[in-house]
Formats: structure tokens, sequence, C-alpha cells
């Protein structure tokens, strides 16, 4: 199938395309990377009648770090993010996380942005965001807000992006000294749809937990955080019984639901066994450090 007919327009500068999408404020779609976008219009999942393709926007894409910061522009391209060494040596989970999206013709062209928007519930970007505590910067024809990604996605395909709005940077922590993270997804083939995802963030301080973060994908509505084990997990010493607790709790607060992919209880079983196997490799690499 093709797309219905839209009019097509491609700004040149940030303040352009927010102004065409507060022109065209709930009838426009940002095109970025277009490897969700497209195929949802194609099957006309999606109808937009205006598209506004942010490609030609240089200042949308980049790494940068500000402040013990990383700074990603909604524009960096997933393949970016999985070759760039300042990542791999300040926050290596997250091209970690990247490299199971899709194949690399999809990573090639596909957005951090796109990614956050598109607010997949199984988005490996999604996932690692909430455990790495990432906030996103949104930007309007009236101004700017921060928003963190705890607070961002709203159910499945939803978001925090109101009319008119433009995602235009990610913002995700260095990894602190101490600080061992994880990620982890199964999905029934290499570049498919997780079945379920797991990205595991633990802080040690004197051979105790003192800071730990779950976080899930796949599993629900939304990417999503267990706060049931990161509560299980801080003040503890890291080890087998432990993080045995901790995939006990993720697995009893679970709701998955059954698809085409597996079953919610599978599903809830998988999720409990990666976080598991997450956690012992963050706390691995936490000592390492």
């Amino acid at each position: 199938m093709k797309p219905p007919r839209f009019d097509y327009y491609r700004p040149t500068t940030l303040d352009e395309a927010l102004e065409l999408l507060d022109r065209f404020r709930g009838d426009a779609a940002v095109l970025a990377g277009g490897q969700s976008l497209v195929p949802m219009m194609n099957m006309r999942l999606a109808l937009p009648s205006v598209l506004v393709d942010i490609n030609r926007i240089g200042d949308l894409s980049g790494i940068r770090r500000e402040n013990g910061v990383f700074v990603l522009g909604a524009l960096t391209r997933h393949r970016e993010i999985e070759r760039s060494e300042e990542l791999r040596e300040g926050q290596p989970a997250l091209p970690e996380a990247v490299s199971h999206i899709g194949h690399v013709t999809i990573r090639n062209r596909g957005t951090i942005g796109g990614s956050l928007a598109h607010a997949d519930p199984a988005s490996e970007v999604a996932t690692v965001g909430l455990a790495l505590g990432m906030e996103v910067l949104v930007k309007s024809a009236q101004g700017e807000r921060r928003v963190p990604l705890d607070e961002f996605f709203l159910g499945t395909f939803s978001s925090a992006i109101q009319e008119g709005e433009l995602l235009t940077e990610a913002r995700v922590p260095a990894r602190l000294p101490g600080q061992g993270i994880a990620f982890l997804e199964l999905a029934r083939t290499h570049g498919n749809f997780a079945v379920a995802a797991a990205c595991t963030s633990l802080t040690l301080t004197d051979g105790a937990v003192s800071d730990a973060r779950v976080a899930l994908g796949g599993v629900g509505p939304t990417a999503l955080r267990s706060r049931e084990a990161e509560n299980v997990l801080k003040g503890r010493e890291p080890g087998a019984d432990a993080f045995r607790d901790a995939a006990t709790a993720v697995g009893a607060s679970l709701a998955p639901t059954s698809d085409v992919q597996a079953t919610a209880e599978y599903r809830r079983q998988v999720a409990s066994v990666l976080v598991r196997r997450a956690l012992e490799q963050a706390a691995a690499r936490a000592r390492e450090d």
C-alpha cells in the first residue's frame, strides 16, 4: 500500500520547523529517520496531511559532552551512537542497547529522537534511557521544556509531546564511578522486536548497593521501571540472593499481555530471568571500576 496524499515541507532551520508545526498543529507529522513513520503511513495506520522533514536541520544531530552529561541531538543516527568511542567510554550502556535495534540498514537511518517520540513499549532506547535517568528537551514556537523520561511515556505510541512541539535532544548522564550498567533482550530472531528487554544500573558504595535502577521493555504498555525490584536491592550486598529477590519482585509486579510474539506468562518469566542476569553483569562491571 501507499500513503494518501500529503503536503511536504523540508525546513532548514529549527525555527522554520517549529513555525510549520505550530501552523499545522494537529495535522503534521515529523519525518526524521522514517523507519517507523513511513511503514505506518504506507499501511494507513498514520494519516498526516502534512509531513515536516527535519533532516536538513544540522543543529539537531551530533553528540557532545557537557558537565558530565552526554547531549544527543534528536537526529543523531543509531549507528553513530553505536560506533561512538566517546559514548563507549563514558556511557557504554547506550551503544550496547542501540546495537540490538533492527539491522545495520535500519540503524543507519533511525534516530534517537524518532525512537523516543515513537514511544514503542519494546524500544531499546526507551528501556536503556529509563535506566540511565535520561531526559529530553522539547521545543515549540512558544518555548521549551525538559521532560524526564520517567514522565515522558504516557501509553503505547503515546508520549508527552504536545501538538506543535518537537523533541530536539536527549540528555544522558555519564557513567559514575562505582556504577555498572547492563542491557539484555530476547527476540525471536536477531533484529526483531524484543519479547522482553531489561536494563539494570547498580551503584556500589562500600560494597553495598547505594542506588539501583531496573528498567524493562516489551512487557507493558510502555517501557517502565520496576520500583519494586529497585527497593529490594538498595542497601543490600550485591549477590545471588539479592538478585533472585529482585527478579522475583519483577515477575510479581508485571502484567504483560499476550500477542503473536509470546504469551503473557512467558514474557513475565523472560523478564525475570533477564533482570537477574543483567544485575549480575552490572554488579561485575561496578566492581571492575
